[in-house]
């Protein structure tokens, strides 16, 4: 089945970086898009970047220019690396794969259809 476990979250203070990883098992990876989003309590879960099969990149635009996604289609895993962070960054990171492959990527949570467990970024002031 459909696995993806995230890690690298932790704590980190404002202007930090940290590198997030994903790693995917059960699909093919290389047809489907892929994408990071987070979530804080009581609020619902945000896109954050998505990359396509072919390797477009999209961003939030509170991120772009900071953030940088990337993907390893033979090691099966997609990275987000995450510079200058901000306080406002602070929240659960979640990576996810798209619903269909070769489908045209998405920013909505409901464009994809597998979800890791989550990992907690923290940034401290």
């Amino acid at each position: 089945q459909v696995q993806l476990v995230e890690s690298g979250g932790g704590l980190v203070q404002a202007g930090g970086s940290l590198r997030l990883s994903c790693a995917a098992s059960g699909f093919i990876f290389r047809k489907y898009a892929m994408g990071w989003f987070r979530q804080t309590p009581g609020k619902e879960r945000e896109f954050v970047a998505g990359i396509s099969w072919s390797g477009y990149k999209y961003y939030v635009d509170s991120v772009n220019g900071r953030f940088t996604i990337s993907r390893d289609d033979v090691k099966n895993t997609m990275a987000l690396q995450m510079n200058s962070l901000k306080l406002e960054d602070t929240a659960v990171y979640y990576c996810a794969a798209g619903r269909s492959a070769y489908a045209a990527p998405g920013r909505k949570a409901t464009d994809y259809d597998s979800w890791g467990q989550g990992t907690q970024v923290t940034v401290s002031s």
